[in-house]
């Protein structure tokens, strides 16, 4: 057992591994992961499917029996991620049980290509749900403006949503309003609200790559103190807003009737710039009720050398302010970043699923 990894957890971090594939899957390498890292979930993406079905053989008799079946991309791409993300649910599952539903869960999200088209992301999560049919299971949709009414109606209907691709602080406050609607919506729909969990999943570490090149490119002398200090500033008012927003008037009459706070999960936790420290993204991010999704490579960066130093969130929101306060000093448009990376955000989710189908279409096509 890390002993690093285990402190963090028990901090109140939940540690989820950003990434999957079936070779993990049946090496018993994420069992491992969970028995002696503390991992407690998984994430995945276009993008971790892609590279896992490029470099394993294990996926060679799935594929061949699809394309013999006349199946197309997005049909073996179903029945692929599918059958991935349910056996790590199972692999997950004594978690789940263990802590209530709380961990042990799995996501999966919907095609990206449907960010701005909310009827198709509703019926895209009732397929998933219903085909993966593991109460562990996460559906990830974006949180595009089109985005909230489908998270609504689809935690309406009892299913537990991962909302994704949270930049602003204006964005993550309307994603928390969509998950109480989606429990009002619940509620009335007689479904059990204890049963319902949720995720935001507040990215971190593009925030800096997108300031950072801001930065560089001010003229201002003080430009260069701010490096690196917008990302982990940001996620800080989160979970500022989080406290406020489930200490409400509104969240506490779910409550009553069993609702669970929707937990701030900080994505994108893997260092870009090589100059920063390569766990600052956790370190710098421990907070009570929190999720850090983490590829390997930080993983094993913070069993090997993390640091657990109590809160580091809450103690530190107008040290945070004042960070927002002086990049906009420089020039910094806080808006037009998130705006950006939003767009930029949806684009590359849309490239990562296109560089799956080719790589599926690869793979049919050697079976022919």
């Amino acid at each position: 057992m890390s002993e690093r990894l285990k402190a963090l957890a028990d901090a109140g971090v939940s540690i989820w591994l950003d990434d999957l594939s079936r070779e993990r899957i049946e090496t018993g390498n994420l069992a491992d992961l969970v028995k002696n890292s503390s991992v407690v979930g998984v994430t995945t993406n276009p993008t971790i499917f892609a590279t896992a079905l490029a470099d394993g053989e294990r996926y060679d008799a799935q594929v061949r029996e699809l394309a013999q079946a006349g199946k197309d991309e997005a049909e073996t791409i179903f029945a692929i991620t599918t059958t991935d993300v349910r056996d790590a649910c199972d692999v997950l599952k004594d978690t789940f049980d263990a802590t209530g539903g709380v961990d042990g869960r799995v996501s999966i999200e919907v095609s990206p290509g449907l960010a701005h088209d909310e009827a198709a992301t509703i019926a895209s999560a009732k397929e998933l749900w219903a085909e993966v049919g593991r109460d562990n299971l996460f559906i990830k949709i974006p949180a595009t403006t089109e985005g909230a009414p489908a998270i609504s109606d689809v935690l309406g209907e009892g299913i537990s949503v991962n909302v994704t691709l949270i930049f602003g602080l204006d964005r993550y406050d309307a994603v928390m309003d969509a998950y109480l609607e989606g429990l009002e919506k619940a509620k009335a729909n007689g479904k059990d609200l204890s049963k319902i969990h949720s995720v935001a999943s507040f990215f971190v570490s593009r925030v800096d790559t997108e300031i950072d090149k801001r930065l560089e490119a001010s003229g201002d002398p003080q430009a260069a103190n701010l490096l690196g200090l917008a990302g982990i500033a940001n996620a800080r008012l989160a979970y500022q807003a989080y406290e406020k927003k489930f200490a409400g008037e509104r969240f506490a009459a779910l409550a009553a009737d069993g609702a669970n706070t929707q937990r701030p999960l900080w994505a994108s936790t893997g260092v870009k710039n090589p100059d920063y420290r390569d766990t600052m993204y956790v370190t710098d991010l421990v907070a009570p009720n929190t999720v850090n999704t983490m590829p390997e490579k930080t993983l094993q960066a913070f069993a090997d050398h993390g640091e657990v130093a109590g809160d580091q969130v809450t103690t530190k929101y107008a040290e945070a302010q004042q960070v927002m306060d002086d990049l906009a000093k420089v020039g910094v448009d806080y808006d037009d970043v998130i705006e950006t990376l939003e767009r930029e955000g949806v684009q590359k989710f849309v490239a990562s699923w296109d560089e799956l189908v080719a790589t599926v279409k690869g793979q049919l096509g050697s079976q022919k």
